[in-house]
């Protein structure tokens, strides 16, 4: 007789979705042999901000996880710092007010809470990955997106001890590749290039790393979505938070 295989929610944003250009980590995981006893439960939304996954948690309490990996932040970041992207968000997203790192920390420390006091499960808490490849660029837009990453990092980090998850430090981990193997900087944000990769991998059926190669990034697809060398990072990282 086999027995109950344990859940894992993933709660996300695009990055957590793995769909079109961002590399589908949840399905690394699930390829892996060692994984066999968990069951991977997919809740990433792209576009959403860490309100937006506070509105979607009772569909992931009703699962009853094991284990719940919380990644999301870069679009809050991507609000901050590129005016266009916080028009967009505010639509889209139907969102009540500017988001903030304040504004942030505080829909992190709910989502937290519920998580701990709805569900039995050990929670995660993952910091952001950078958004371009240029860590030491002077360009003042790649500049403000990398202050701001290591910023809300940091909230994670803190809102984790606070709340006693555990720190998943994607943060660390993807700086310490991309210091090593510097490469583009990302300059503005601009729907057409996200609308166009969408397109190469939905319809011409090109992989997230040609359209990496295509595009010139080393640990992206676009400047935001990671392809597989960074994916598979994330995978290592979230996969040591499930073997605890």
């Amino acid at each position: 007789m086999s027995l109950e295989r344990k859940i894992v929610a993933c709660l996300g944003s695009s990055s957590t979705a793995g769909k079109g250009q961002a590399f589908d980590w949840i399905a690394e995981l699930r390829r892996r042999p060692r994984n066999g006893r968990f069951e991977f439960r997919n809740f990433g939304v792209g576009g959403d901000l860490a309100y937006n996954a506070l509105q979607r948690l009772p569909d992931v309490v009703a699962c009853r996880p094991h284990k719940v990996v919380v990644w999301v932040g870069g679009n809050d970041v991507l609000a901050v710092v590129s005016s266009k992207a916080r028009r967009f968000f505010a639509l889209s997203k139907r969102l009540p007010c500017s988001p903030s790192p304040d504004w942030y920390r505080e829909n992190l420390v709910e989502i937290a809470r519920r998580l701990k006091r709805e569900t039995e499960a050990e929670v995660g808490l993952c910091s952001l990955c950078p958004i371009g490849e240029a860590l030491d660029s002077d360009d003042p837009f790649q500049s403000e997106l990398n202050r701001r990453v290591e910023e809300y990092s940091g909230i994670v980090a803190s809102v984790a001890d606070e709340e006693r998850c555990v720190y998943i430090s994607l943060y660390e981990a993807i700086t310490e590749a991309v210091h090593a193997s510097p490469g583009r900087a990302f300059t503005a944000f601009r729907f057409l290039p996200f609308y166009r990769d969408a397109f190469r991998v939905l319809v011409m059926r090109q992989s997230p790393d040609e359209v990496a190669r295509r595009n010139g990034w080393l640990f992206h697809t676009d400047g935001v979505h990671l392809n597989s060398r960074a994916g598979r990072i994330v995978a290592d990282c979230i996969q040591k938070f499930i073997d605890a």
